[in-house]
C-alpha cells in the first residue's frame, strides 16, 4: 500500500455536487478524495489531525465511505469527522462510531452542518435553493474550523426521540446500500449528446457513455450524474423538479477530478 506524505492536516472527503468539497477545502489542509484514494489504493494516512468530511445518505454513512473506513489505517492523536446534511442527519453519527470502533478509529470530534438537500425524489430543488441564506451555512463552518483548530473534543448527540428516530433509520438505511436495482430509476431523454459528463463525475465507475448512459447495477446514489448533466438531459422517476443542484463554489472540474 501506497503511503502519503506527512503535512500538518489531511482531509478525506467524499463530494457529488461539491458541498463536501467546499467543506474540505474551507477546513483547509491537504484535501483527498475518497472515491480516487479507493481506485490508487491508498489506504494509510498519518498526520497531526485528519479529517473525514462526507454527506449523510438516507440518513446513514454512505456505502464508499463505509468501504473506505473498513480499509483504512490513521496514526493520528486527533481524528474529526464532518457530515453534511440537506434536513435530517439520521443516524449517521451513532453509524459512523459504530464503524469507527470495529476499525479501531477513535473519534475525537464529530459534527454535522446543514446545506442544501439536493435528493431530487423528495426535494423541489427550486424551493431548497431559496432556502439557503436561511441555513446559516458560512456560520456554522466557521464554529466547526475553529473547534478543529483548537482540538476540540466534541461528538455531537441527539435528543432521546431522536435517537429512537435514528435506530428505525439505521435498520432502512442498511437494506439501500447496494442496491442493484436503483439504476432503473434513472431515464434518460433526446437532449442528450454523449458528452460523457456523467461517466465521468460518477465516483464508482458505474456508468458507460457510447451514445447514452447505460448503467451497470453499482450505483451510489449520490446523483452527481444528474445534477452535473449540461444538457440535462438525465430524469429520475420522482424526481420534483428538473431544477439540478451543484454547489457554486466548486467547479464541474473539481468534481471530475475528485470521483474519476
Amino acid at each position: 500500500m501506497k503511503r502519503l506524505k506527512e503535512d500538518v492536516m489531511k482531509v478525506l472527503y467524499f463530494t457529488a455536487t461539491g458541498n463536501n468539497l467546499y467543506v474540505a477545502k474551507k477546513i483547509g489542509g491537504e484535501s483527498y478524495s475518497i472515491p480516487k484514494l479507493m481506485k490508487q489504493g491508498q489506504f494509510e494516512f498519518e498526520d497531526e489531525k485528519i479529517g473525514i468530511v462526507f454527506p449523510s445518505y438516507y440518513g446513514g454513512v454512505p456505502r464508499i465511505v463505509e468501504e473506505f473506513l473498513d480499509k483504512v489505517k490513521l496514526k493520528s492523536e486527533y481524528i474529526f469527522a464532518v457530515v453534511s446534511f440537506g434536513s435530517f442527519s439520521g443516524a449517521v453519527i451513532p453509524e459512523l462510531l459504530e464503524i469507527g470502533k470495529r476499525n479501531q478509529i477513535q473519534f475525537s470530534y464529530i459534527n454535522e452542518i446543514l446545506m442544501v438537500d439536493n435528493y431530487l425524489p423528495v426535494f423541489d430543488m427550486d424551493k431548497e435553493m431559496k432556502k439557503e441564506p436561511k441555513k446559516n451555512i458560512e456560520e456554522s463552518l466557521a464554529q466547526i474550523i475553529k473547534d478543529i483548530q483548537n482540538e476540540k473534543v466534541y461528538i455531537k448527540r441527539h435528543a432521546t426521540v431522536i435517537r429512537f428516530i435514528e435506530a428505525i433509520i439505521k435498520k432502512f438505511h442498511s437494506s439501500t446500500k447496494g442496491n442493484p436495482e436503483y439504476d432503473k430509476n434513472f431515464y434518460v431523454e433526446d437532449a442528450c449528446n454523449s458528452c460523457k459528463i456523467c461517466e465521468k463525475v460518477c465516483p464508482v465507475n458505474n456508468i458507460n457513455v457510447d451514445t447514452e448512459p447505460v448503467y451497470k447495477g453499482n450505483c451510489e446514489h449520490c446523483l452527481a450524474c444528474i445534477n452535473h448533466c449540461p444538457q440535462n438531459a438525465i430524469r429520475l422517476k420522482g424526481e420534483r423538479s428538473k431544477t439540478r443542484f451543484i454547489n457554486k463554489n466548486i467547479a464541474l472540474k473539481e468534481i471530475i477530478d475528485s470521483n474519476s
